[in-house]
């Protein structure tokens, strides 16, 4: 009965897609697309891609997660890829505005719903794939496919750049007419990247053999980085430009956001709401935290979202933290005490020496600060830029950032 859902589903959004190339005609054809697709780093991959070009001079739109831009004018966001209806309408009008370039997040909903039924992209990256909406796609192998198909939709004429570091990203290339390009750390790609030092002043790096200085934390952004260099490269961007360019971008919002209070602790918000994802920020910021410093994360799972990631999520935050505090994130329509429990599944006596459980995410972060001392980080994962936090169906002004900066006086 839910896949016979599910594909009428997909069928309304074929003929929605259809609908929208009547009615607008294809803008897309007018315009270069880039689609950034994988679990994480979607959203930096694509915001760095248009902060790029409008500095380089060329007007350009950005949809995404965050926010949608139309030349500089930002328009709300619901879905990481709108529906077609939409997608078109932006697209029209960022043809109106006189863009040149566009990037775009491709999210594997997006894909399997035919969202992008009918767009022309002259290029696609793939950035990672790790466990995550496998409520929706039920299989890792399905998840995959779905992000397959967007690199087989790609013309002979478009690139393909993937992450060569990831189990998936050679194979995600395989039999598809773009011309193909790999990115990474550790062979010899045709984008090769060196870390030389990553600190809280930033990255110090090496693509080929070009020396890179970012502002950006963390080895997870040191991929964003080298998968956007690389594309900047693919597009025909004066590099020299982008290389200075690089060096003072800052990243987008909820991503790992940070300031450093009067008493010095450091206050970090990202967007981390999957397992891969948060253990990358985690690992991130335990190798560049001061010695006798410790760790605080605050954060929960979702609910009616994939329930098998909150028993490994729980694990990882409990084990790579000092101190984990467990509350809840976007309920949604489940009991937020319910899902803490589902986090706790697999930890062990001693991982729960750690653990205080505080479902209220407000007072969750109060209480992160009252144990926060001097060389301490504290880290508010899952929801970054968000601005709210659902429960029981209804939506109440909330911002990480918010809450931390105003009690981290």
């Amino acid at each position: 009965m839910q896949n016979i859902v599910k594909n009428l589903k997909i069928k309304r959004r074929a003929i929605a897609s259809l609908a929208a190339l009547h009615f607008y005609g294809n803008p897309s054809a007018k315009l270069k697309i880039v689609g950034v697709t994988g679990t994480n780093g979607k959203t930096t991959t694509a915001t760095l891609l248009y902060k790029i070009a409008t500095e380089l001079g060329y007007k350009a739109g950005l949809i995404g997660t965050v926010e949608n831009i139309v030349g500089t004018e930002k328009r709300p966001t619901v879905n990481t890829t709108p529906g077609p209806m939409m997608l078109n309408q932006l697209l029209s009008e960022m043809v109106e505005e006189g863009c040149e370039y566009v990037f775009m997040e491709v999210s594997s909903h997006g894909i399997d719903q035919r969202r992008i039924a009918g767009v022309e992209f002259i290029g696609g990256i793939f950035t990672n794939l790790t466990q995550d909406h496998l409520d929706y796609h039920k299989s890792m192998e399905n998840y995959f496919l779905t992000k397959k198909k967007f690199f087989q939709s790609l013309s002979k004429d478009a690139f393909a750049l993937s992450n060569n570091d990831d189990e998936h990203g050679k194979q995600i290339l395989e039999g598809i007419k773009a011309r193909n390009f790999l990115y990474g750390f550790t062979d010899m790609e045709y984008f090769h990247g060196n870390i030389l030092k990553l600190d809280f002043s930033g990255l110090n790096l090496q693509f080929n053999n070009e020396k890179i200085e970012s502002k950006l934390l963390g080895k997870f952004n040191a991929y964003n980085l080298l998968a956007v260099w690389s594309a900047c490269s693919l597009l025909g961007f004066d590099m020299k430009k982008v290389k200075k360019i690089l060096e003072n971008i800052e990243p987008p919002k909820g991503r790992f956001d940070h300031f450093m209070s009067a008493k010095g602790v450091l206050g970090i918000v990202d967007f981390a709401h999957s397992p891969d994802s948060l253990e990358k920020i985690l690992l991130a910021i335990k190798e560049i935290k001061p010695v006798n410093g410790k760790l605080i994360t605050v954060f929960g799972c979702g609910g009616d979202r994939d329930p098998l990631k909150r028993r490994i999520m729980g694990k990882i935050g409990v084990n790579l933290s000092d101190v984990a505090i467990l509350t809840s994130d976007n309920s949604r329509s489940e009991d937020p005490e319910k899902i803490i429990i589902e986090m706790k599944t697999d930890l062990s006596m001693n991982d729960l020496k750690k653990v205080e459980v505080i479902p209220d995410r407000h007072q969750a972060i109060l209480r992160s600060i009252e144990i926060a001392q001097k060389g301490d980080i504290i880290l508010c994962a899952g929801k970054g830029h968000e601005t709210y936090q659902e429960i029981k169906g209804v939506k109440h002004h909330f911002n990480d950032m918010e809450e931390l900066q105003k009690a981290l006086k």
